[in-house]
């Protein structure tokens, strides 16, 4: 009698909830690593340096953060899913109609509170995204393969760039109306071997209203870059009728369906080298910019480098930024 009080009270619609566990993923130096560029991390750690400064391990303080949870009450014999949710308000809610298709593929929703567009990415949204995926992971059986992050509009951006720096955490993302292509600065490429673990692994499931002019042409320009940079498991749907709003039940159906596939195995050798050579390339031209005391020059294609190719241009880059300082 009393395990099963014990467990209804923790299936639900769970609101105000506190975790007690922080998430060492979230730490500043994991996600300043992660997700900045290697010349934004390089440039921080000399500033930090040179001023006698100190970053704190971790930015927030769990008792002062609220979470919301929807938990199915039937566990699938696997595990559950986990749909970590970066919203665009400022509350921590679970969108109308969400629930029924939740309880129908046994997948539970998180998301937070004062995590909206005005809240920084780096110092709020990205560590509270990772450590409410660590704390249901710690009370609630999970199926790795189905651990996803998503977001609503400026949410899906932020859910875009946690996909690309975490994918040993997060297997999908469900993009809804917010995305951006690879290659023009935010996201960052990460490093190499997460890279190549999100090419293979990852997969992306974009949302978009077809009233929504404007995001229909961000998710094609953003889904066209993903192809470009060799990611091999996109899919897309456009909801009839619908402008700037979040995914309907429908949608969110069909999303969670499309992330539940496994990933494409496709030989991504030949796109990665072109990747490789293009580096290559512009990387020893910054050389020998450098060589030929064009500082300014080499300066400026660093600084393009880094924006195109982020982590996989680092160390190289990092190394011939600090012949520059």
């Amino acid at each position: 009698m009393v395990l099963a009080l014990l467990l209804a009270a923790t299936v639900g619609l769970l609101t105000d909830m506190r975790f007690d566990q922080p998430a060492p993923l979230a730490s500043s130096t994991q996600i300043m690593d992660r997700v900045l560029s290697p010349l934004s991390t390089a440039r921080i750690k000399r500033n930090l340096q040179s001023t006698g400064g100190t970053l704190a391990e971790q930015s927030l303080d769990l008792t002062q953060e609220t979470f919301t949870l929807y938990v199915p009450a039937n566990a699938p014999p696997e595990g559950y899913g986990l749909l970590v949710f970066v919203p665009p308000w400022d509350d921590a809610r679970l969108p109308d109609g969400w629930a029924a298709m939740l309880d129908r593929t046994g997948t539970i929703f998180v998301s937070f509170a004062k995590s909206g567009n005005d809240a920084s990415v780096l110092g709020r949204r990205i560590p509270l995204a990772l450590t409410a995926e660590a704390n249901v992971a710690h009370r609630y059986p999970l199926n790795p393969a189905r651990i996803y992050i998503g977001g609503f509009s400026g949410g899906a951006h932020v859910a875009e760039r946690i996909a690309l720096a975490y994918p040993d955490v997060f297997h999908g993302a469900l993009l809804d109306a917010g995305s951006d292509p690879l290659g023009a600065g935010v996201p960052a490429v990460p490093p190499k071997d997460l890279f190549y673990r999100f090419q293979e692994t990852t997969r992306l499931a974009y949302v978009t209203g077809g009233q929504d002019v404007a995001r229909l042409g961000m998710a094609s320009v953003s889904r066209q870059s993903m192809q470009d940079w060799c990611a091999a498991n996109i899919d897309s749907e456009t909801i009839p009728q619908l402008g700037h709003g979040i995914a309907t039940s429908a949608a969110l159906s069909w999303a969670l369906n499309a992330l539940s596939r496994p990933p494409a195995s496709n030989d991504l050798t030949a796109c990665r080298a072109k990747i490789d050579a293009d580096m290559g390339a512009m990387l020893q031209r910054a050389r020998s910019l450098l060589a030929d005391g064009k500082t300014g020059e080499a300066q400026d294609l660093l600084t393009t480098i880094d924006r195109r190719f982020g982590g996989l241009a680092g160390p190289q880059s990092v190394e011939i930024d600090a012949r520059l300082h």
